[in-house]
C-alpha cells in the first residue's frame, strides 16, 4: 500500500493467509488505490522478479525463505526486509548478504529494518 500511495504504478500482495488479503484490499478501497493492488495466496501467485520486494515476516520465514524472496528480485533492484527482532538482524542479514548489497541496519526499539541492492 505504502509503495503504491508513494508512487509505485502496482504492486503485489502475497500471503499465506486470506485475512490478510481480505485485509489488504479493505485498506488498497480505503486508500483509493484499489486497482493498482493486486492480491494473491502463495499457491496462486505466478513468480516474477520485481524492482522492489517488501517482505514483512518474522525472521525465521526471512531466513527459510531466503533464496525464493532472493529470485523475486531483479538484479539492482531493492530489498526490504521488515519484522525483524534486533538481535536476530545478523542471522537474517547473513542468509541475504551473497546476493545483496545491504545497508546498516535501522533499529527501532525492539525490532530492526534490513534493506539493500541486489548484486547478482
Amino acid at each position: 500500500m505504502a509503495a503504491v500511495l508513494l508512487g509505485a504504478k502496482e504492486a503485489y500482495a502475497v500471503d499465506i493467509d486470506p485475512q490478510a488479503l481480505i485485509a489488504t484490499i479493505d485498506n488498497a478501497q480505503k486508500n483509493k488505490v484499489e486497482s493498482k493492488i493486486q492480491t494473491f495466496l502463495v499457491e496462486d501467485f505466478k513468480a516474477f522478479a520485481a524492482d522492489l520486494l517488501l517482505a514483512n515476516i518474522l525472521a525465521k520465514p526471512l531466513i527459510e525463505l531466503s533464496e525464493n524472496i532472493t529470485a523475486l528480485v531483479k538484479t539492482e533492484g531493492q530489498l526490504i526486509l521488515s519484522g525483524i527482532l534486533k538481535e536476530q538482524a545478523p542471522q537474517v542479514a547473513e542468509a541475504y548478504k551473497k546476493s545483496f548489497s545491504l545497508h546498516a541496519p535501522t533499529i527501532q526499539e525492539d525490532w530492526c529494518r534490513l534493506d539493500g541492492l541486489k548484486t547478482k
